[in-house]
């Protein structure tokens, strides 16, 4: 396993997905990245677990999160219209393929997907916008 360039491809994979101003894998917060920096995506490292059973490889669960802002361009659009479409964007950047039903980073990974409960926060009192999105990766 090459952890590294795992990230390095799911990093990019997501990068890609949309009109990111900004794209890091150095977390910053959101009061820290100005309006005409985002939209902005961060991914994080989070956990690593493996499973061994007898006679059989490891099988390795990474995980990470991304988060991802957005502002809204004046104070009467709802933020929420300027980030729904980024998390859709990133939810097919991460589709499984039409045939294996898998996604595997391009055949580095067993797996890779949105994984768990997705928060958000809409800037209902502002017009900053924040995701973060559970991301989880099998490898064999």
């Amino acid at each position: 396993m090459n952890r590294e360039l795992i990230y390095q491809t799911l990093f990019a994979k997501v990068a890609a997905a949309t009109g990111f101003v900004t794209a890091s894998r150095r977390l910053r917060h959101w009061s820290d990245v100005a309006a005409a920096e985002q939209p902005a995506l961060f991914q994080v490292q989070k956990t690593e677990s493996v499973r061994r059973d007898p006679g059989l490889p490891p099988r390795w669960l990474l995980a990470a999160d991304l988060f991802v802002y957005a502002q809204a361009p004046d104070d009467t659009t709802s933020p929420a219209t300027v980030i729904n479409p980024l998390l859709d964007a990133i939810e097919a950047a991460l589709a499984p393929g039409p045939v294996d039903n898998l996604q595997t980073l391009g055949g580095l990974v067993a797996h890779c997907w949105i994984a768990g409960r997705v928060e958000t926060d809409e800037g209902v009192l502002g017009g900053q916008a924040v995701a973060i999105v559970p991301i989880e990766i099998l490898v064999p």
